[in-house]
């Protein structure tokens, strides 16, 4: 449960009459989105106010004969649903920040440039996004926003989702822990063990991360990882 401190006010006008809650503003903000979050973590405390810069609490037949209830969890509710959520500049400023970070991220790691195969670096992207003007709605989820700004920039920069297929082989002194590794980071379409120690294996993984694929490899067998680009037909996930 956030501080009071730390909280911020969620409200909702019904009729002539405020209803208020403090809220942590980032569970707020995903709960409002859909997020599965219990709403008694969002809540500071569990009031209901007409003020809650004043602390003043509402009254309980107010709440009655506006929601037709005066449970306080299936108000606050309503309230963030279908309310606002009072940011700070600062608190705003820092969400969008955020938002477009993880944006751009993940548009680089999935996305390539379709002439080449290869790679936009995030800068490339950055700049397509505010020559596009796209503008980072806090309200929406990273999918929604990724959504959006793809369709703003692909007429800026050519541009896709791909996933690529790696053929990889790693000697014996390094295969063991290289497994753990690599199955970590994409989807093992096939793998065998060789009778000399060594692991092969084919390595499905978004396109943009190609780069990043092959320094992991590079890192965990010391530069002995041969790899191969499989070249398929499959087609493009957005």
């Amino acid at each position: 449960m956030v501080s009071l401190d730390d909280a911020v006010t969620a409200h909702i006008k019904k009729g002539s009459k405020e209803f208020e809650i403090l809220v942590d503003p980032e569970l707020a903000l995903a709960y409002k989105r859909g997020e599965e979050i219990n709403i008694a973590d969002v809540l500071a405390v569990e009031t209901i106010f007409e003020n809650a810069s004043r602390g003043d609490k509402i009254a309980d037949s107010d709440l009655v004969s506006t929601f037709q209830t005066d449970d306080v969890l299936q108000i606050a509710s309503v309230i963030l649903k279908d309310g606002e959520i009072q940011l700070t500049k600062e608190q705003r400023k820092r969400f969008l920040e955020e938002k477009r970070r993880a944006v751009v991220t993940f548009i680089a790691q999935n996305g390539v440039n379709p002439q080449t195969m290869a790679p936009h670096p995030p800068q490339r992207i950055e700049i397509a996004m505010e020559e596009a003007k796209v503008n980072i709605d806090p309200m929406k989820s990273v999918d929604e926003l990724v959504q959006i700004t793809m369709k703003a920039i692909r007429p800026l920069l050519p541009i896709r989702f791909e996933e690529v297929s790696v053929a990889v082989r790693i000697p014996p002194l390094y295969a063991p822990k290289a497994y753990g590794d690599i199955s970590g980071f994409g989807k093992i379409l096939k793998n065998e063990w060789q009778g000399d120690g060594s692991w092969i294996a084919v390595v499905r993984i978004p396109a943009g991360m190609q780069t990043d694929f092959y320094a992991l490899l590079n890192h965990i067998t010391k530069g002995e990882a041969e790899t191969k680009l499989i070249k398929d037909d499959a087609p493009a996930k957005k």
